[in-house]
């Protein structure tokens, strides 16, 4: 993967410079109104890439950082979570005994039903 990789950035970096010497032309620039610059053509196409490139690098800085702050508030909704399972278990196992209990008085109510069923 490397030799790809340095593949690639030797032959962009061929391929610019090839661009670079074809194209010296200069061309004006008109920033502003009152405000003309001179550049070549290739000098404007590679300062024009580069801040694209970084504004890449800080919308991406920034798509991260948002990343980062939802998985904390993700993070946070599963300890809630984790709680409310917990809490919900506590309940469950004090409804068992309280039917367990309850359940252990009813052998005696149903032996009593049938004796007076009996007689």
């Amino acid at each position: 993967m490397r030799q790809i990789n340095f593949g690639l950035i030797f032959g962009f970096g061929l391929i610019t410079v090839f661009f670079t010497l074809e194209n010296t032309a200069p061309t004006k620039v008109q920033l502003l109104p009152g405000m003309n610059y001179t550049l070549p053509l290739a000098g404007l196409l590679l300062l024009v890439a580069g801040l694209g490139a970084v504004s890449a690098w800080f919308f991406a800085a920034w798509t991260g950082m948002l990343n980062n702050v939802n998985q904390l508030g993700k993070a946070s909704e599963f300890e809630a979570q984790q709680v409310r399972i917990q809490e919900l278990e506590t309940d469950l196992s004090r409804y068992r005994s309280t039917v367990e209990t309850q359940l252990g008085l009813l052998p005696a109510t149903a032996s009593i039903t049938t004796d007076s069923e009996s007689d």
